[in-house]
């Protein structure tokens, strides 16, 4: 054998000795992944521009890249899901911090939380006026206070001893929520002069009115899943209305042994029925996949009594499920074993 020969040989089989230590390596790394969502509802296809469209693929691709990029480096799921809801609160397409939906007092009132599935911590603020990205104070409730929720001023109050400065609420302000807001009175103002019911006349508003939230569910190199959730709640919203956004086991829900949850929707349902945790518990008492659990909470116990919306669902195996039973979700995904996928309409 001439020495080219033997050279080939060796060099051959150096590439297939690195090919196949590359292909140990990838199967044998922890899988880490996180998936994030914009809001679920009436979201029609016919409504959006080419250009529109574009822009919300775009910052839901932002979104999960901010997440997945903490992830790729080794950072903790916590930080993940953060630094994704922060991309969104800092949007105004979405209902959540910037794009916060205006109350029927012409304000905006915000909530948000946040839950370790390493041991099952949690934080959440409710009513919140002058803080920028609410996420960031749910995290510091769950980090430097003993408490899990904090609300309205007692939260702020807490806020400002931990540095967050507090923000006028106007920078909350857009012209399309407000927009929405003066057709929300106006829809609502018209039902109850024909129903004379205010609770009926609220039953009769519109789907697109009673939805909107942001969150996000990642699974870090340690193992570690976490969940989180930020709103500006309901349209046209009174009385300090809260949803479920932070409330723990029904908008936002973590723990190593089931799954991560979090959830948006019409949140007086999400509620009731307790429905991240009931997810959760489905898969650890009933070893149910989270694909499984997931469907049989959104579309067969939410969708017959009327609850609208869906959830992000992810487990400590890197499976993700995105059930929803509304026309259309904001979604994005992305795992060290998948690309970048991003979805708005039900078909995507």
């Amino acid at each position: 054998m001439s020495k080219y020969n033997i050279s080939l040989s060796v060099s051959l089989a150096a590439i297939m000795m690195m090919s196949s230590t590359a292909a140990l390596a990838q199967a044998t790394e922890r899988p880490f992944a996180i998936a994030i969502h914009g809001g679920a509802g009436t979201i029609k296809k016919e409504k959006f521009t080419p250009e529109r469209e574009k822009a919300y693929r775009a910052k839901l691709a932002e979104a999960v890249e901010a997440g997945y990029s903490v992830l790729d480096k080794g950072g903790a799921s916590l930080d993940a899901v953060t630094a994704a809801i922060n991309v969104l609160e800092n949007s105004p397409f979405f209902n959540a911090g910037k794009g916060a939906v205006y109350t029927h007092n012409e304000t905006h009132e915000m909530d948000a939380s946040i839950m370790d599935g390493k041991n099952r911590q949690a934080g959440a603020v409710a009513g919140v006026k002058h803080i920028e990205n609410p996420i960031n104070l749910a995290r510091l409730v769950m980090e430097e206070s003993v408490h899990v929720m904090l609300s309205g001023d007692g939260a702020e109050e807490f806020a400002s001893q931990q540095g967050v400065a507090l923000v006028d609420n106007t920078i909350f302000d857009t012209e399309g929520r407000y927009k929405s807001l003066l057709r929300a009175k106006a829809k609502m103002k018209k039902a109850e002069d024909e129903l004379k019911d205010y609770q009926a006349a609220h039953q009769a508003l519109a789907t697109e009115y009673k939805v909107g939230t942001v969150g996000a569910v990642a699974l870090d190199k340690m193992g570690n899943i976490a969940a989180g959730t930020s709103t500006g709640g309901m349209t046209n919203k009174r009385f300090g209305r809260i949803g479920d956004s932070p409330v723990i086991g029904a908008g936002t829900f973590a723990e190593n042994e089931s799954c991560a949850v979090s959830a948006t929707g019409h949140g007086e349902y999400f509620i009731r029925y307790n429905v991240a945790a009931d997810i959760c518990a489905r898969v650890k008492y009933q070893g149910k996949s989270i694909e499984q659990a997931g469907n049989e909470v959104i579309h067969d116990v939410l969708m017959p009594v009327g609850g609208t919306g869906g959830v992000i669902i992810i487990d400590t195996k890197g499976n993700i499920s995105l059930p929803f039973n509304t026309k259309g979700m904001y979604r994005a995904t992305k795992s060290n074993i998948s690309p970048t996928y991003v979805g708005i309409f039900k078909d995507d």
